[in-house]
């Protein structure tokens, strides 16, 4: 195996044949690209292996008791269209764009598929992302409760990256690079050495950011693939996020104000950058569009509004609770409109019921199908 050491992600577009050819390639042929990112973690031993919260350990047990396992439960041969738009088209971002309108019915296809492998490419390397910061809170998490549950957190994300990854090259068969301000949140938080701003970074924006794709792609795709893969991913994200929540409402209030303002901001500042990050600009660079001018018509569009919706009504509430809308920082969240959004419940009331049902893994979807025939 070749190892290349590089400084930054892959910028080019990754391609995959009906055959993958990496199931021939011998080890000698196959060659790794790691980027390396260094961290002053601060670790630590627990030597009283007490759970001290009720809800964190019912959690972890809920972990245990619902894994999937994508290769089992996950139907690969669900049939998809792929001469068909991905998602309904009356809901595409672009429609009404001069340059988008200026294609052909069947280039308009073959851009929405492009669209949506850069927008799963986001979640594949997100997801890698939310594996590393699971990794590291398992060594500096300061209570053995919530090291175990990091630690099964880190098994889901494991599990995330490899269902994206088949998804992408069995359905898409391409990937896309990672965009530039996902990777730039991820490596804050993973160089970051304080453990409650890993918290804060990966288990409320990060985590609530999935959350909120995660729910748009449900409402708008037609992939019953994707439908079933994201819906088995959310159950898992639904568990890090209360985890998040129900941890860090007990700890942010004991720092001293200053600390609290400071990491605030870092919340805000991440969640202005998380709500755009999603836009496929690299697919309008490959068909040479005015990339300025068609952001600035995605910004307006029923589908990303629809996004914007669910990433703040998910974040608000769970950043009030934990203490993080400061009476500085509050003037800043309002100027986006998004204090609308702050009494909802959140995830600290977690919904058990939903959480504990029946998966819905292969199996079960057809055993509903019988049932309802």
């Amino acid at each position: 195996m070749r190892v290349k050491i590089v400084e930054q992600p892959p910028q080019d577009v990754r391609t995959f044949e009906e055959v993958d050819l990496a199931e021939k390639l011998t080890m000698g042929e196959v060659e790794t690209i790691r980027e390396i990112f260094r961290t002053p973690l601060t670790g630590s031993f627990n030597w009283d292996y007490d759970s001290a919260n009720a809800k964190i350990q019912r959690l972890y047990e809920v972990g245990k008791a619902h894994n999937w396992n994508s290769t089992l439960d996950v139907d690969w041969d669900a049939p998809c269209d792929m001469n068909d738009y991905p998602m309904e088209p009356s809901l595409g971002a672009l429609n009404g764009y001069p340059e988008y309108e200026a294609l052909s019915p069947e280039e308009k296809v073959r851009f929405a598929w492009k669209g949506h492998a850069q927008t799963m490419s986001q979640f594949l390397h997100g997801e890698q992302g939310a594996l590393l910061v699971a990794s590291q809170l398992v060594s500096c998490a300061p209570t053995a409760d919530a090291k175990l549950y990091a630690a099964s957190q880190t098994f889901d994300e494991a599990r995330h990256v490899e269902v994206f990854n088949q998804y992408l090259r069995k359905r898409c068969k391409m990937i896309y690079p990672i965009n530039k301000n996902l990777k730039l949140l991820i490596d804050k938080v993973l160089a970051d050495e304080r453990w409650d701003l890993k918290f804060i970074g990966m288990q409320l924006i990060i985590e609530g950011l999935a959350l909120a794709a995660f729910g748009t792609q449900v409402r708008t795709t037609r992939d019953p693939l994707l439908k079933q893969v994201v819906e088995l991913v959310m159950r898992d994200e639904g568990r890090h996020v209360a985890f998040g929540v129900n941890y860090l409402e007990d700890w942010i209030k004991v720092l001293p104000q200053e600390e609290i303002e400071d990491r605030a901001e870092f919340a805000y500042q991440a969640c202005v950058i998380m709500r755009d990050r999603l836009f496929g600009m690299d697919v309008m660079a490959e068909y040479g569009f005015d990339l300025e001018a068609a952001k600035k018509h995605i910004m307006d569009s029923v589908v990303i509004n629809l996004f914007r919706e669910l990433l703040f009504e998910r974040l608000i509430p769970n950043l009030k609770r934990v203490g993080l809308i400061t009476d500085r920082i509050r003037p800043k969240y309002d100027a986006l409109g998004a204090l609308k959004y702050e009494d909802l419940a959140g995830d600290v009331l977690i919904d058990w019921g939903h959480l504990e049902s029946p998966l819905p893994t292969k199996q079960n979807l057809a055993a509903a199908r019988v049932a309802a025939e």
